[in-house]
């Protein structure tokens, strides 16, 4: 037997530690994130439970520089179906959580939080060191019978539990980077109402979706403490996900950060994690005709040399959501570069600038040909 199949029947056969077995609770809402059994902080860490499996994206979405521990849980016997495109078809029972939390910064002052984008010691297949890190919010989305639900809940000062909140909470926050630059902000964590904005997969139905596990986000490897695996491999190995193709076949979203990926490649998957679960034909944006997803050919439906339908002060005088070499004179860079109301995109899930993405779309504009002056 292949070493990660012993180890996948190992931890669907019991629980962690003397944690109870992970729950999906059908129906109600759980007052505490421990009444589920899947993350749990006990002495002085953040456990995973049995089964559930870590996991993360080749590009993910920006949320105030925070670092998210993102997991999947589902009963025994209940597997995804593969999907090359869309958010794989997961079964009635899963669970999918994201877990939001800070390295503390340097001084050890509490919400003072370090602004760094390597999380490549917070979690590998092992524990999350609760020392070390200031744990904000875990959000749940449960598979029902009815669909979807989603669950928001906020951690004590003590970091010892988390709570549901319906009408979110505000956090003021301080990032600290690596030259002890400061920036006081406030982390805001969504009411339960407000998960529909970018969770919608359609407006009529008003039905919602994660929206990171898809294909081209999971093709990556992941170090699950034991070694390193390809993370769709390993939820196979699981009994977690089935019908999946040669990996050769199965698509893959750059790493945004990845020098050695194409430009086009990394803004691309940027404007797809960060915009796309709006701007896409069913999408809540979808009246603007202004698309960001993966497959949108290089046009006006990619916003390229197209007038804004009603983005009124937003534009900041601009004309055009793209103007090819010129990302001064396009909106899409007024919105992404601002924290004010009605005008910064996304809407919500940040109260900061994502400098270093707002520096990749600017290259990215640069490099793109053509001349508004003749397309309209």
């Amino acid at each position: 037997m292949k070493r990660t199949a012993l180890l996948a029947l190992l931890l669907l056969a019991g629980c962690h530690r003397g944690m109870p077995p992970a729950e999906f609770h059908a129906d109600g809402k759980p007052a505490r994130l421990s009444d589920w059994h899947m993350v749990e902080a006990r002495d002085g860490k953040l456990e995973l439970n049995a089964g559930v499996v870590p996991y993360n994206l080749n590009t993910p979405l920006f949320t105030d520089y925070v670092h998210k521990l993102r997991t999947i849980w589902m009963p025994r016997g209940m597997a995804a179906k593969y999907d090359a495109k869309n958010t794989f078809d997961f079964p009635v029972g899963t669970v999918v959580t994201k877990t939001f939390y800070y390295p503390r910064a340097a001084d050890g002052k509490f919400g003072d939080v370090a602004r760094t984008l390597d999380y490549s010691g917070d979690f590998t297949g092992q524990d999350l060191n609760l020392a070390s890190v200031h744990l904000v919010e875990t959000r749940l989305l449960v598979r029902r019978k009815e669909g979807w639900t989603p669950f928001v809940y906020v951690w004590n000062p003590q970091q010892t539990q988390a709570t549901l909140v319906r009408t979110g909470d505000v956090q003021a926050l301080t990032l600290v980077d690596a030259q002890d630059r400061r920036e006081d902000f406030n982390y805001v964590v969504p009411d339960e109402g407000q998960c529909v904005n970018c969770h919608e997969a359609d407006m009529i139905g008003r039905s919602i979706l994660p929206i990171g596990p898809k294909a081209r986000n999971l093709n990556r490897e992941y170090d699950y403490g034991n070694g390193r695996e390809n993370q769709l491999e390993h939820l196979v190995a699981m009994g977690y996900l089935m019908d999946l193709p040669r990996l050769a076949d199965v698509p893959k979203a750059a790493d945004w950060r990845d020098p050695s990926a194409s430009l086009d490649a990394r803004a691309r998957t940027w404007l797809d994690v960060n915009c796309a679960m709006c701007h896409n034909p069913h999408g809540e944006a979808s009246v603007t005709g202004f698309s960001l997803g993966p497959d949108v050919p290089e046009d006006h439906h990619l916003g390229i040399c197209k007038s804004p339908e009603a983005a009124g002060p937003a534009t900041g005088g601009r004309l055009f959501d793209i103007v090819p070499g010129k990302p001064d004179e396009s909106i899409i860079m007024n919105r992404i570069g601002s924290t004010r109301p009605g005008t910064m995109m996304p809407e919500i899930g940040r109260s900061t600038v994502d400098r270093e993405g707002e520096a990749l779309i600017r290259a990215w504009i640069l490099s793109l040909k053509g001349n508004c002056d003749i397309v309209h």
